[in-house]
């Protein structure tokens, strides 16, 4: 790449939209939330200095994995449209940077290879996102095979049946690891009794968690009742989710569903928070209104597209250094440090009741 490297997330994404073709931005902007970002732009933080914070760090623990910082990268589907080594190249900048990448069904390449990748000293297995394929039997199919390459603590997502493509794939970019299916075809509604007839319950949940003893996440709650029966399932982990905004249209921000459901959980399992992070103290707020972690999207694909392995590592750190600073200044030594008396929320840009109903 000519020219200086990136310095901010800013200006990753300026150089990834040079870099990518005009549809590709346009498939990867899709859907990107502004009342996400409102949401979180609305949460101001509260400096506390004279506070000894020496020694302070960003460690956790999660599904027994030992990870350096809180910031998980999203699953996010063909990876090798915004670079040719893909899901490959971000495997290995989260491992380097002390973190895990959620693997999509959707993936670009083999599990195996992505799997390899990440494969450095003192790091986790990578975990996988899974996608309901239609029906029990080739949904276990698709996540054995995952767990034989190596894949490990499964991230269930179920707010997506109904997928819509809103780009045509390049030749050369596919699904690799999923068996090939044909579209529902309905008399009727293509929606209810097309997708839909084809989608997820709770009862399929129950079924899933009954086939494998390891973490089971569930992503794509936003409701706190939705996120109980979760965890009443056994479920190990919720993620609060609206897809970034790519599913539904006015869905609530996931900011405003984070509060009510970590409150309902109220620490029974952990709730991870998904959709419209582009800062360190983005994850701040995100934490402080009761997350445990945070799964980055976009941003990262942005360092994809503009420096590969390399621009998703320095994404990842520029929001590790940004959030530790957030924490130094308002007096947080630990991620247990950081809660709701952390924060304020000043309406100025999202002006709508909170409360689900």
């Amino acid at each position: 790449m000519t020219g200086p490297s990136p310095q901010s997330i800013h200006d990753y994404a300026r150089v990834a939209q040079q870099r990518l073709h005009a549809d590709i931005w346009v498939y990867l902007a899709d859907g990107d939330s502004a009342a996400n970002r409102n949401a979180l732009a609305d949460v101001h933080v509260i400096p506390r200095p004279l506070q000894n914070v020496k020694g302070g760090n960003t460690r956790l623990t999660m599904f027994g994995q030992e990870l350096e910082h809180p910031i998980l990268l999203a699953p996010i589907a063909y990876q090798r449209l915004f670079q040719t080594d893909g899901e490959c190249a971000s495997a290995m900048a989260a491992s380097a940077q002390g973190t895990q990448i959620i693997v999509s069904s959707l993936a670009s390449q083999p599990f195996n290879e992505i799997t390899k990748a990440a494969d450095q000293p003192g790091c986790g297995k990578p975990w996988f996102q899974l996608y309901w394929q239609g029906d029990r039997k080739k949904t276990l199919s698709l996540l054995h095979r995952a767990l034989d390459a190596g894949l490990s603590t499964i991230m269930f997502t179920v707010d997506a049946p109904v997928k819509v493509a809103s780009l045509q794939l390049p030749q050369h970019i596919q699904a690799v690891n999923l068996e090939s299916s044909d579209a529902p075809v309905s008399s009727t509604s293509m929606v209810f009794d097309g997708w839909m007839a084809q989608a997820p319950t709770w009862d399929d949940l129950d079924w899933l968690r009954a086939q494998t003893n390891l973490p089971l996440l569930v992503k794509g709650l936003l409701h706190p009742d939705d996120a109980s029966r979760a965890a009443e399932s056994g479920c190990d982990g919720i993620v609060v989710s609206n897809h970034g905004g790519r599913v539904l249209k006015n869905a609530i921000p996931s900011l405003l569903a984070l509060e009510q459901i970590a409150t309902r959980i109220a620490g029974r399992i952990p709730v991870l928070f998904d959709s419209g992070i582009r800062s360190g103290q983005d994850v701040y707020a995100a934490l402080a209104f009761g997350a445990n972690a945070v799964l980055l999207g976009r941003p990262y694909i942005w360092g994809l597209a503009a420096e590969g392995a390399l621009g998703v590592a320095r994404v990842i750190r520029l929001l590790r250094d940004e959030l530790e600073m957030t924490m130094a200044l308002t007096g947080c030594a630990r991620l247990t440090d950081i809660n709701r008396e952390c924060v304020v929320r000043i309406l100025s840009s999202v002006h709508q009741n909170d409360q689900i109903v």
